[in-house]
C-alpha cells in the first residue's frame, strides 16, 4: 500500500541508475473486468519536459527512489487512452461523488494497493490524514491516530469534464441511487455543476429529485432549463409539487409552460394554484386512488392495478359514489384480507376522517397528527373529494425540515 501524496516528486532513474527526472503523476485506466483502474505509466518531470513511461518498464514504483527497466534511448512512448486517468491532475483537490455515502466531497489523497505484482487504484482519501500526508506530515498523522476516512474507488465518481469544460456526469450509478440522496448531492455542488448535473438527468430521475428539494432552491436549479424540458419535467411530478414550483416562478413563464404541458396534467396543477398556498387545497395532491362501492374485493385489486401509474401513493383506497361524493375508505390490509367476493361497501369504513379544501395547513397537520394518519382526504362543503394531503406534506411547515427528513421513508 501506498500512497500518491508520498510519491509525487520522487527521483526516477533508469536501468543504470542515471536520474532521469522526478515523477509528478501517475497514469491509471479503468478496467471493465475489475472496478479498480490499473496503473498504465508514470509521467516523469525532466528539466521543464515531460515523458511518460510505460509502467511495463518502471521496475519498482513504491520504493523511495522509482527505477526503470531500461534506458532513456531504449522506452517506448506511452500511447494514451481516452479514458486515462491522471491520478494527480484529475483526481488529487477535485470534488467526486461518493455514491456510497451519496454526498460530495474532496480528494485529499489517492490510494494504490498491489495485487500479484500488479498496482490498482485501491481508495480515495477523504479525511484529515491525507491533508497532513500532502504537507509533509505523514508522520504527526499517524501518531495523532487519525482514523481512515477513505472511500473504496468503485464507490466513487469522478466529476470530470470533457474539452469544452461541461461537466461529465457518472449518470449510470446516479440513476441507482435515492432521489433524496441525489438532492443531497445538487446541493453541495455550485451553481455551474447542478445546472449541468441536471442537464444529464433524464426527466423522471430529474423530477424525482426536484420533488426532494425546497422550492427556493428547486426555482434556482431550473432558471436556467429550457420550458420545454421543464414542462416535461413537471408532467412527471406529483401535481401539489408541480404547483408549488410554478407558484414561485415568474408569471409569464408560468403560464408559457402550463401551455406546454399536457392539458390533463395542467388542469391538476391549474387547480392545485387556485387555492391558498398554505390552505388543504393548495398542498393536496390530486393523485390518489378511489373505486366506486359495488365492486368486488377482486374487482377492486384489479382496478387498482390499472391505477398504478398514475397514482404513486397508495396508503387508502377512497370510495366515491357517481358525483365522487366520499362515502367510505379503507386500507390495503382490508382489502388484502377479504375474501374476493366480499362487497367493497361491506368491509369499508364510512366514518372517514376528512379536511376541507379552506382549512389551513396547521389544522390540516393537527388532524394527521391526531388520527396518526399517513393521508387525510380533502372535500367541499357537499363532502365531493377534491384530493388527499400526505403526512409529509401536512407536516411540511409545522415540523422542521431536518425533524421531517428522521420520519421513516412512507411518511415521506
Amino acid at each position: 500500500m501506498a500512497f500518491l501524496s508520498e510519491m509525487l516528486g520522487r527521483p526516477v532513474t533508469d536501468i543504470d541508475g542515471k536520474l532521469i527526472g522526478t515523477l509528478k503523476d501517475v497514469i491509471a485506466k479503468p478496467m471493465q473486468e475489475f472496478p479498480h483502474p490499473l496503473i498504465q505509466a508514470i509521467l516523469v518531470s525532466k528539466k521543464g519536459e515531460t515523458l511518460t513511461v510505460n509502467y511495463s518498464a518502471v521496475a519498482s514504483l513504491m520504493s523511495p527512489t522509482i527505477t526503470l527497466m531500461k534506458r532513456v534511448e531504449d522506452l517506448h512512448p506511452y500511447p494514451g487512452h481516452e479514458d486515462d486517468i491522471f491520478l494527480s491532475r484529475d483526481v488529487l483537490d477535485k470534488q467526486i461523488i461518493d455514491t456510497d455515502g451519496a454526498r460530495v466531497v474532496r480528494v485529499n489523497d489517492v490510494e494504490l494497493m498491489r495485487v500479484n505484482g500488479t498496482i490498482y487504484v485501491g481508495n480515495v482519501d477523504i479525511g484529515g490524514a491525507g491533508i497532513l500526508r500532502r504537507v509533509g506530515l505523514a508522520r504527526a498523522a499517524r501518531w495523532l491516530k487519525l482514523r481512515p476516512n477513505s472511500s473504496a474507488w468503485n464507490n466513487v465518481e469522478l466529476l470530470r469534464r470533457d474539452k469544452s469544460m461541461r461537466l461529465r456526469v457518472p449518470i449510470e450509478k446516479i440513476h441507482e441511487l435515492h432521489p433524496a440522496d441525489v438532492a443531497e448531492i445538487l446541493s453541495d455542488l455550485n451553481k455551474l455543476e447542478s445546472g449541468q448535473f441536471l442537464a444529464a438527468l433524464d426527466v423522471e430521475h430529474l423530477a424525482d429529485a426536484l420533488e426532494e428539494i425546497e422550492t427556493e432552491f428547486q426555482v434556482s436549479l431550473v432558471a436556467g432549463m429550457s420550458d420545454e424540458k421543464m414542462a416535461d419535467v413537471l408532467e412527471e411530478m406529483e401535481p401539489d409539487e408541480a404547483a408549488d414550483l410554478l407558484a414561485d416562478l415568474p408569471k409569464g413563464r408560468k403560464e408559457g409552460l402550463l401551455a406546454l404541458m399536457e392539458k390533463e396534467d395542467a388542469d391538476d396543477v391549474r387547480k392545485l394554484l387556485t387555492y391558498a398556498e398554505d390552505s388543504a387545497g393548495g398542498i393536496m395532491t390530486t393523485e390518489y386512488a378511489a373505486i366506486r362501492p359495488d365492486l368486488t374485493a377482486a374487482q377492486a385489486i384489479e382496478a387498482l392495478r390499472t391505477m398504478s401509474d398514475e397514482v404513486e401513493t397508495m396508503f387508502y383506497v377512497y370510495v366515491t359514489d357517481t358525483e365522487n361524493h366520499l362515502i367510505g375508505a379503507f386500507s390495503l390490509n382490508n382489502l388484502i384480507f377479504a375474501s374476493p367476493d366480499a362487497m367493497v361497501e361491506d368491509f369499508m369504513v364510512t366514518r372517514v376522517i376528512t379536511v376541507n379544501l379552506t382549512d389551513d395547513q396547521e389544522t390540516v397537520a393537527q388532524t394527521v397528527a391526531k388520527y396518526d394518519l399517513l393521508a387525510v382526504p380533502v372535500v367541499d362543503e357537499q363532502n365531493r373529494l377534491h384530493g388527499i394531503v400526505t403526512a409529509d406534506d401536512a407536516l411540511d411547515k409545522v415540523v422542521p425540515t431536518a425533524w421531517k427528513k428522521r420520519l421513516p421513508r412512507f411518511y415521506r
